[in-house]
């Protein structure tokens, strides 16, 4: 179901755990602006799934997209879960996908999207100084190890998502297999703090913006985190298919140059103040949940890792993909360069200068 409301647009669809498994992070509410598409432009759509991912600010800051309604047009099209992007690509209604590891590898290996091409950044996990998600217990409750997980009760987003195969990384490494030792059930992000605090679950992830609620803290204390499961993350990139790039080569190019613009605009710490209150009004939140880690390095206290040159680890990504086929999510690991394309974005960092 897709709802508009003057510049928000909102889409929605269910998919079963069948069809495709995966997901990064649950839904959060937020207004993106949208352009309506003329003749003479191509149309851009591309994914969101929290506030803060890339789609959902970029040019919500006038003057930053220099081709917006020129070359092309744009529209942030919000997700439940990255699960649905690999669907709205295959159907042609979605030009770009801001995929996780997960659903990226799903779409090449398990839907059959040979021809799906890796293109930007969106954001990395656990890069030195940067965050990594985070594992949470109760403060003061009697989970002090790993160890001490077997036999309870753990909650995960979907099965299959990036957030779900660090766990279950985590859990391997201390010999604890679901169903066998643990007990792991889904749940929505936004409800996981409350399952844990009435005992229903004894450990849940954290994800950005949620983790860095001030009652969450408040509760909880982290049991370990994503970096310490598996190291460094490409937690979610951009994709469009190959067919789609070689069509609209310098339309695409010129949307990266204005993206790659505005995301450093968004990185500037001369901007942190504007960048919040952008943040915030699109969130529907207070300024005050954003102002202290929004876009800053400061460890589990800051954000996660955005490349100033929308340049993708395709090394850490490697990583990432080899792991989900060793843990059964994907029939076959494959090579990751194989699927990429950097040379738009190379084009885009050239016309506005290395960063």
């Amino acid at each position: 179901m897709l709802e508009k409301t003057g510049r928000t647009a909102t889409i929605a669809r269910s998919m079963t755990r069948r069809s495709v498994i995966g997901a990064t992070i649950a839904a959060g509410v937020v207004a993106p602006f949208v352009r309506r598409a003329n003749a003479a432009t191509i149309k851009i759509r591309l994914s969101y799934v929290v506030p803060g991912n890339w789609a959902s600010l970029l040019f919500e800051k006038p003057g930053l997209a220099r081709h917006l309604d020129k070359s092309y047009t744009f529209e942030a099209v919000r997700f439940q879960g990255t699960p649905q992007l690999i669907q709205a690509q295959a159907t042609g209604e979605l030009e770009i996908a801001a995929h996780a590891y997960s659903s990226f590898a799903l779409a090449i290996e398990n839907a059959g999207m040979s021809d799906l091409r890796i293109i930007g950044d969106e954001f990395q996990d656990g890069a030195p100084g940067y965050y990594s998600n985070e594992y949470f217990v109760l403060k003061d409750g009697p989970i002090k190890s790993v160890e001490d997980l077997k036999g309870k009760v753990i909650a995960t987003n979907v099965a299959g998502s990036a957030v779900d195969i660090a766990m279950r990384a985590m859990l391997r490494k201390h010999k604890l297999e679901d169903k066998r030792d643990v007990t792991i059930i889904e749940a929505p992000f936004p409800t996981m703090p409350a399952m844990l605090q009435d005992k229903k679950v004894v450990m849940f992830p954290g994800v950005l913006p949620f983790s860095q609620d001030p009652q969450i803290r408040q509760m909880t204390r982290r049991l370990f985190s994503q970096r310490d499961a598996i190291g460094r993350t490409q937690m979610v990139v951009w994709a469009a298919r190959e067919t789609f790039i070689k069509a609209h080569h310098e339309a695409l190019a010129d949307f990266l140059e204005d993206a790659l613009r505005a995301e450093r605009w968004y990185l500037d710490p001369a901007n942190h103040e504007e960048a919040v209150a952008i943040a915030a009004r699109i969130s529907k939140s207070p300024a005050s949940h954003w102002d202290s880690w929004f876009l800053k390095k400061n460890g589990e206290a800051g954000d996660y890792y955005h490349d100033p040159n929308g340049k993708p680890d395709l090394a850490a990504l490697q990583t990432n993909i080899n792991l989900q086929h060793e843990l059964g999510f994907i029939k076959a690991a494959f090579e990751v360069k194989k699927y990429a394309d950097l040379s738009l974005m190379d084009e885009a960092a050239q016309r506005l200068g290395k960063h």
